[in-house]
């Protein structure tokens, strides 16, 4: 679009008499113009980078077992709570036996310790009884004896209710540990590796060993993360929430994201902030890895006075615009720049609306020399959003 209007500007300006209009016959260049209009502009940051999973994990085995039957493979979708694989344990199979066998027996055990302590307990009330009524047909040691029968005997019983209690815990223990022979998926996603098959041993995943082996690699992707490394400048700009033009040229498609996550924290060794955009994925038609450019805006103005980047001059921190006035007489005119724009710019001072202003090739002409205006519209210079 630059080059075009290049080509535009300097076939109207050229050079000599290349650049004379030959209608004018005073010998004035003609040059080509646009009007200063009020337009709404917005400044963006352009930055490329990779489509990411919204979270990946490698799934692993909470407990030892072989591999008894697998229901997934690469390339599987799954929902949270899916079964993906069933482990054989035998050993706990075994210990979970041995742990019901164990509560048997403890319950059995609690049962005569009842049992006992009634009786003891019944015989120490009746002997009390009749010391209360006829003190002299029981002695105190009778009574005495009775006693210390009823409380070993209801010790035994709080004994056989706690041995109850832990032969309980270690059955239920062992029946969680066992539930982990089924794995399944932690959240809706697609299998995008498999790294053991039915009869292989997966070994217990611990967080020390990290050479474990992994059952497979579960992503999810109905919605992507785009990590961007936002330059220091921009930094001030960046809201949380913002929305995000997002293009995937192999797809030849612009999708809607949103920043995320700010890391609000520059990197000393980079000068970049930690940013990330979150992009729905509904239809799955991205994947991850796909490469993408990511638009961010970060400034808007609302009716601005504007004219294109080709009418501006620019000398160290001084710019100025070629004026047409109405003699058709150029004048330089230094202006103030506000928000720059990718092909436009903001003038906060120095112009008026529907003033002309020179575009393109500036170099033929001077302050004060006549000129043949030809307006063009500032889509034509190369501006416009």
């Amino acid at each position: 679009m630059l080059s075009a209007f290049a080509v535009l500007a300097g076939t109207l300006t050229g050079c000599g008499a290349k650049g004379r209009a030959a209608e004018s016959g005073s010998g004035a260049p003609t040059v080509a113009v646009v009007k200063v209009e009020r337009r709404d502009l917005s400044s963006a940051l352009n930055i490329a980078s990779e489509f990411q999973p919204f979270q990946e994990i490698s799934v692993y085995a909470k407990v030892s077992g072989y591999i008894r039957k697998l229901h997934v493979d690469w390339g599987t979708r799954v929902k949270q709570g899916q079964l993906l694989a069933e482990l054989e344990i035998p050993e706990l199979e075994q210990q979970i036996q041995h742990d019901e066998a164990a509560v048997a027996q403890a319950e059995e055990q609690l049962n005569e310790a009842q049992s006992a302590y009634s009786v003891a307990h019944v015989t120490f009330t009746r002997l009390s009884n009749v010391q209360k009524s006829r003190p002299e047909l029981i002695s105190q040691q009778d009574i005495d004896v009775a006693q210390g029968k009823d409380l070993e005997e209801k010790a035994a019983v709080s004994a056989a209710q706690q041995a109850l209690l832990e032969a309980k815990a270690a059955l239920e223990k062992d029946k969680a540990m066992y539930s982990y022979s089924r794995i399944t998926a932690p959240f809706d996603g697609v299998v995008t590796e498999i790294d053991a098959y039915t009869g292989a041993l997966l070994p217990a995943g611990t967080s020390s060993n990290k050479g474990d082996q992994a059952l497979c690699k579960l992503s999810q992707d109905r919605i992507l993360r785009l990590v961007i490394p936002v330059p220091e400048s921009a930094v001030p700009d960046i809201r949380s929430g913002g929305d995000v033009q997002v293009r995937v040229p192999v797809l030849r498609k612009t999708f809607r994201g949103s920043v995320a996550r700010i890391a609000q924290q520059v990197d000393l060794a980079t000068r970049t902030m930690h940013t990330e955009i979150d992009v729905p994925n509904p239809n799955l038609e991205i994947v991850p890895g796909m490469y993408a450019e990511a638009s961010l805006v970060l400034k808007n103005a609302h009716a601005v006075l504007a004219v294109p980047v080709q009418a501006i001059n620019r000398q160290e921190d001084r710019a100025s615009v070629f004026l047409v006035d109405s003699t058709n007489t150029i004048q330089e005119r230094r202006v103030q720049i506000g928000l720059e724009a990718p092909d436009e710019v903001e003038i906060l001072s120095g112009l008026d609306e529907n003033n002309l202003v020179v575009v393109g090739n500036r170099s033929q002409l001077r302050a004060g020399a006549k000129v043949v205006p030809k307006p063009i519209s500032i889509a034509a210079s190369g501006g416009g959003m």
